[in-house]
Protein backbone atom coordinates (compact mmCIF):
# COMPACT_ATOMS: atom_id res chain seq x y z
CA UNK A 1 0.00 0.00 0.00
CA UNK A 2 1.49 3.37 -1.02
CA UNK A 3 1.19 6.75 0.56
CA UNK A 4 -1.54 8.09 -1.68
CA UNK A 5 -3.69 5.16 -1.06
CA UNK A 6 -3.32 5.63 2.99
CA UNK A 7 -4.47 9.09 2.89
CA UNK A 8 -7.36 8.04 0.75
CA UNK A 9 -8.13 5.62 3.08
CA UNK A 10 -7.95 8.33 6.08
CA UNK A 11 -9.96 10.28 4.16
CA UNK A 12 -12.62 8.06 3.78
CA UNK A 13 -12.57 7.02 7.61
CA UNK A 14 -12.64 10.49 8.64
CA UNK A 15 -15.89 11.28 5.83
CA UNK A 16 -18.10 8.19 7.47
CA UNK A 17 -17.26 9.28 10.87
CA UNK A 18 -18.62 12.97 10.16
CA UNK A 19 -21.35 11.14 8.43
CA UNK A 20 -22.32 9.05 11.13
CA UNK A 21 -22.04 12.18 13.61
CA UNK A 22 -24.01 14.46 11.42
CA UNK A 23 -26.47 11.83 11.25
CA UNK A 24 -26.62 10.71 14.79
CA UNK A 25 -26.74 14.86 15.50
CA UNK A 26 -29.83 14.89 13.29
CA UNK A 27 -31.67 12.04 14.86
CA UNK A 28 -31.28 14.05 18.57
CA UNK A 29 -31.98 17.04 17.20
CA UNK A 30 -35.08 15.90 15.53
CA UNK A 31 -36.10 13.96 18.57
CA UNK A 32 -35.58 17.16 21.06
CA UNK A 33 -37.75 19.04 18.30
CA UNK A 34 -40.67 16.71 18.79
CA UNK A 35 -40.35 16.18 22.70
CA UNK A 36 -40.52 20.21 23.18
CA UNK A 37 -42.87 20.32 20.94
CA UNK A 38 -44.98 17.68 22.52
CA UNK A 39 -44.32 18.33 26.45
CA UNK A 40 -45.18 22.00 25.48
CA UNK A 41 -48.99 21.70 23.96
CA UNK A 42 -49.59 18.38 26.01
CA UNK A 43 -48.52 15.51 28.44
CA UNK A 44 -51.10 12.72 29.31
CA UNK A 45 -51.66 11.53 32.75
CA UNK A 46 -53.89 8.57 33.51
CA UNK A 47 -56.79 10.18 34.43
CA UNK A 48 -56.53 12.93 31.33
CA UNK A 49 -55.97 10.44 29.09
CA UNK A 50 -59.15 8.72 30.41
CA UNK A 51 -61.35 12.13 29.82
CA UNK A 52 -60.57 12.37 26.74
CA UNK A 53 -61.00 8.79 25.94
CA UNK A 54 -64.83 9.35 27.67
CA UNK A 55 -65.22 12.54 25.67
CA UNK A 56 -63.69 11.00 22.42
CA UNK A 57 -66.13 7.76 22.64
CA UNK A 58 -69.71 10.20 23.51
CA UNK A 59 -68.90 11.83 20.27
CA UNK A 60 -68.31 8.77 18.34
CA UNK A 61 -71.47 7.00 19.78
CA UNK A 62 -73.47 10.30 19.59
CA UNK A 63 -74.12 10.21 23.26
CA UNK A 64 -73.73 12.06 26.52
CA UNK A 65 -69.92 11.33 27.99
CA UNK A 66 -71.90 10.44 31.88
CA UNK A 67 -73.42 7.87 30.22
CA UNK A 68 -69.72 6.22 29.55
CA UNK A 69 -68.30 4.08 32.76
CA UNK A 70 -64.63 4.04 32.98
CA UNK A 71 -64.25 0.00 33.89
CA UNK A 72 -60.56 -0.31 34.43
CA UNK A 73 -57.25 2.04 33.52
CA UNK A 74 -54.71 -0.80 33.65
CA UNK A 75 -50.42 0.20 33.69
CA UNK A 76 -49.47 -1.82 30.50
CA UNK A 77 -46.75 -2.59 28.28
CA UNK A 78 -46.99 -2.49 24.31
CA UNK A 79 -45.17 -4.07 21.45
CA UNK A 80 -44.16 -1.14 19.75
CA UNK A 81 -44.36 2.86 19.65
CA UNK A 82 -47.80 2.52 18.58
CA UNK A 83 -48.77 0.68 21.60
CA UNK A 84 -49.78 -2.28 19.21
CA UNK A 85 -52.62 0.27 17.72
CA UNK A 86 -51.21 1.05 14.57
CA UNK A 87 -53.19 2.75 11.75
CA UNK A 88 -53.41 1.37 8.43
CA UNK A 89 -50.52 2.03 6.82
CA UNK A 90 -48.08 3.19 9.87
CA UNK A 91 -44.83 1.64 10.48
CA UNK A 92 -43.56 2.10 14.49
CA UNK A 93 -40.42 1.53 16.31
CA UNK A 94 -40.40 -2.31 17.35
CA UNK A 95 -39.73 -0.97 21.03
CA UNK A 96 -41.75 -1.80 24.32
CA UNK A 97 -43.61 1.50 25.14
CA UNK A 98 -45.07 1.94 28.64
CA UNK A 99 -48.56 3.46 29.00
CA UNK A 100 -52.19 3.03 30.08
CA UNK A 101 -55.06 0.18 28.27
CA UNK A 102 -58.50 2.30 29.25
CA UNK A 103 -61.32 0.22 29.37
CA UNK A 104 -64.86 1.94 28.68
CA UNK A 105 -67.85 0.50 29.03
CA UNK A 106 -70.99 2.15 27.16
CA UNK A 107 -74.58 0.73 26.01
CA UNK A 108 -73.57 -2.95 27.14
CA UNK A 109 -70.98 -2.53 24.80
CA UNK A 110 -66.67 -2.43 25.51
CA UNK A 111 -64.00 -0.41 24.30
CA UNK A 112 -60.54 0.04 24.80
CA UNK A 113 -58.27 3.18 24.34
CA UNK A 114 -54.56 2.66 24.57
CA UNK A 115 -52.20 6.13 25.76
CA UNK A 116 -48.99 7.22 27.05
CA UNK A 117 -47.93 10.22 27.99
CA UNK A 118 -47.99 11.68 24.72
CA UNK A 119 -50.69 9.89 22.60
CA UNK A 120 -53.97 8.52 22.68
CA UNK A 121 -55.43 5.58 20.51
CA UNK A 122 -58.50 3.85 20.05
CA UNK A 123 -57.93 0.02 19.52
CA UNK A 124 -60.16 -2.01 17.50
CA UNK A 125 -63.34 0.24 17.34
CA UNK A 126 -65.64 -1.18 14.40
CA UNK A 127 -62.13 -3.04 13.04
CA UNK A 128 -59.99 -0.30 12.77
CA UNK A 129 -57.76 1.69 15.13
CA UNK A 130 -57.32 5.68 15.06
CA UNK A 131 -55.12 7.87 16.60
CA UNK A 132 -57.13 10.15 19.09
CA UNK A 133 -54.45 12.40 20.05
CA UNK A 134 -50.42 12.32 19.12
Amino acid sequence: MNTDDTDLSSVLSIQSVLSAANCFFELLLTRFRKKSKIEKHMSFTRESAAELAKTDLAKRLNIEAAGIEVVEIADKDFPDMSLGAAVDGEMSAQLISSGWQIKLSADGENYEYRADKYQLRLHNFKGENYVIQS
